[in-house]
């Protein structure tokens, strides 16, 4: 399965933000949307960051409280490992665990069209297997 068969299936609207958000302002998006990451864009589109649950925990733990009132530039993710649709769950699955990444951006021509999250990656892969399970066990009565 591809990213693009998830994203058609679980759609591509992704929750996004721009930099100069605060850290609080994210958080409230994150918990109004029932989501774990934010992707920061610039007015193209294009993927500037993502900010993650964890991020915010891990400058509250550094900084203490006042960073809530911080841009979610100062503690965004920059680097941020992407994907397109044309790329496996498998590779998807390699990339979350060799970068320890629970969300990844998925781009086409440059702008972001969806987001691949490990949830997502989970339920696939479970599909795949109930799939072929469901085979084997019409191939054995037939």
């Amino acid at each position: 399965m591809h990213v693009k068969t998830i994203l058609d299936e679980k759609g591509r609207n992704v929750v996004t933000g721009g930099p100069q958000l605060t850290v609080r302002q994210a958080a409230v998006y994150l918990h109004e949307n029932h989501i774990g990451a934010i992707v920061i864009v610039d007015r193209n589109d294009r993927i500037a960051g993502i900010l993650t649950e964890r991020d915010i925990v891990a400058a509250i733990a550094r900084v203490g409280g006042e960073c809530l009132d911080k841009p979610i530039s100062s503690i965004m993710w920059g680097n941020v490992h992407r994907c397109d649709e044309t790329q496996t769950v498998e590779e998807i699955m390699e990339m979350m665990s060799n970068f320890r990444a629970r969300h990844i951006p998925v781009e086409k021509d440059g702008r972001l069209v969806g987001i691949i999250s490990i949830g997502d990656v989970v339920k696939s892969h479970i599909r795949v297997i109930e799939r072929e399970a469901d085979a084997i066990k019409a191939y054995i009565a037939s």
